[in-house]
């Protein structure tokens, strides 16, 4: 559930050059990077999927947060006010040193994580756990600079807009917590899913005295420079389909020429707009193709059940009539995908806090290098970073830093960096997600652990279990769970063991 706030006037031009790079991206190298949120859609796809805290369950708290946690310059210690939210029902306090378990807030306000991220609510009680929730910089109410206006104003407000600098956050807040409620000994737990699921692994790595271990949701923390091959996003996508329906697969395949076919015909784009009932005058063939590639990433991305979205873009392409034209087909899904609307197309929108924030944070450090090969459903169309960088140096006046990540946080071999470093890590994935791919799928050592599923999509398994859920799914969110609780069972015994020394 994102946010949409109305912005000021004054942010009208640098919205303006947001917007122009939105739409011109793919064209120029496939810049606008597919969003890393484990919420998307949740809502409005799955209703039922709420978690069953309740708001009178939740307090809500406001720490005095650094601005910069690296340097000692004046500027550096200047603050502002960050959002984390606490539940304290099922706490066993701290005297009995009851674990923690905080959810790390990713690309987006805390508002819907709080209500759709299940899996701390779900196991409060099995752990007697304290429930904490921290808002990223930058998104929701957690604003330097005293407004989003002069936060998101340039380069030189946005500099502090950066993952390093957000862990550093969530590991000052959860010791503050810690200090306050006098809980010294109690385990901390750190969850999150897809980017705050790189953010939970890399807290653990970087701050170990911190958190106990990590709980990293659908994280493709190997999507950087060159690891996963630029083209395996995309590549999923295609399996996902052509598992779901053959024909619906070729269908798709063959829908592109057809599309550039009438495109370029007098009139065509207005055939174009007849044919998907776009909300507005289509202004190239490239701008449908765009939004048909979206939705076919979003559908594999977020394939999860009940639902399963993959079934039922292709139930409406299989589903029409086998006399219609192809591009009937096509729309068919789209209509079986979105519903009834008036219009399908192109639909009038306000650029997201998370659409703003995203796009700096994707050039800047998160530069995920995805890319269309060769052997896919769709039209060829690959990664161009020179394009990449050229786009996001105009649009901020600094270019992205794309070796940055695994520099900073590894990735390059990581099975034999991380073999005798790193410990009480779960990479956890559903293998329909396309950024699965750009996981760990392999156990590292005896407690940085691999747990997927053959079945599963984007993050859900820290979505609210549900009666429904499948048994692959009960059996990997049980999985999580017993290698946590290890984890706190060798924690209190080491405690205990230490306490006793004379």
């Amino acid at each position: 559930m994102n946010y949409s706030p109305k912005f000021p006037v004054q942010w009208l031009p640098f919205m303006v050059m947001v917007l122009s790079i939105l739409l011109t991206g793919i064209s120029a190298g496939w810049t606008d990077i597919p969003r890393l949120s484990p919420t998307r859609g949740v809502i409005i796809e799955h209703p039922d999927f709420l978690s069953s805290a309740t708001v009178s369950d939740l307090r809500t708290f406001y720490y005095p947060q650094t601005l910069d946690h690296f340097n000692y310059q004046p500027q550096s210690y200047a603050t502002f006010q960050q959002r984390y939210v606490m539940n304290f029902k099922y706490w066993g306090g701290a005297k009995k040193s009851a674990p923690v378990l905080a959810y790390l807030g990713a690309e987006g306000p805390l508002d819907g994580d709080l209500t759709v991220i299940g899996f701390l609510n779900d196991n409060a009680v099995r752990f007697n756990a304290l429930l904490v929730y921290i808002e990223h910089r930058y998104y929701g109410k957690s604003i330097p600079f005293g407004s989003r206006e002069e936060a998101f104003k340039n380069a030189s407000t946005l500099g502090y807009f950066n993952s390093a600098q957000a862990i550093a956050d969530y590991a000052e807040i959860i010791m503050h917590i810690k200090n306050k409620l006098r809980a010294f000994y109690s385990p901390v737990i750190v969850v999150g899913g897809s980017y705050g699921g790189m953010l939970a692994s890399w807290l653990r790595l970087k701050y170990p005295h911190v958190a106990l271990g990590a709980l990293a949701s659908s994280a493709p923390i190997l999507y950087f420079d060159k690891i996963t091959p630029r083209g395996a996003y995309f590549s999923v996508v295609t399996k996902d389909f052509r598992e779901a329906s053959e024909t619906c697969y070729q269908t798709i395949r063959n829908s592109w020429s057809v599309i550039d076919r009438i495109a370029s015909q007098p009139n065509g784009l207005s055939t174009l707009s007849m044919i998907f009932k776009t909300c507005k005058p289509l202004k190239s063939s490239s701008e449908l193709k765009n939004e048909l590639e979206n939705m076919y990433a979003v559908a594999a991305q977020y394939d999860r059940p009940p639902r399963y979205p993959v079934t039922v873009v292709c139930g409406g392409i299989d589903g029409a009539n086998e006399k219609q034209d192809i591009l009937d087909k096509i729309f068919a899904g789209v209509v079986a995908y979105k519903g009834n609307c008036s219009c399908y197309i192109n639909p009038p929108t306000n650029k997201s806090e998370t659409d703003v924030g995203w796009r700096w944070q994707t050039c800047s450090e998160m530069v995920i290098p995805i890319g269309i090969g060769k052997r896919t459903m769709f039209q060829p169309e690959p990664f161009n970073l020179n394009n990449f960088l050229q786009e996001c140096k105009s649009l901020y006046g600094v270019p992205p830093r794309p070796h940055w990540v695994t520099s900073y946080y590894g990735g390059h071999n990581i099975e034999l960096v991380l073999h005798r470093f790193g410990s009480n890590i779960i990479f956890s994935n559903g293998l329909r997600d396309p950024y699965s791919r750009g996981g760990v799928l392999e156990n590292i050592s005896e407690s940085i652990l691999a747990v997927h599923t053959v079945n599963g999509s984007h993050c859900l398994d820290i979505l609210p279990e549900m009666e429904s859920d499948p048994e692959w799914l009960v059996k990997q969110r049980e999985t999580e769970v017993k290698i946590i609780k290890g984890w706190m069972a060798q924690y209190y015994a080491d405690l205990k063991a230490i306490q006793i020394k004379p």
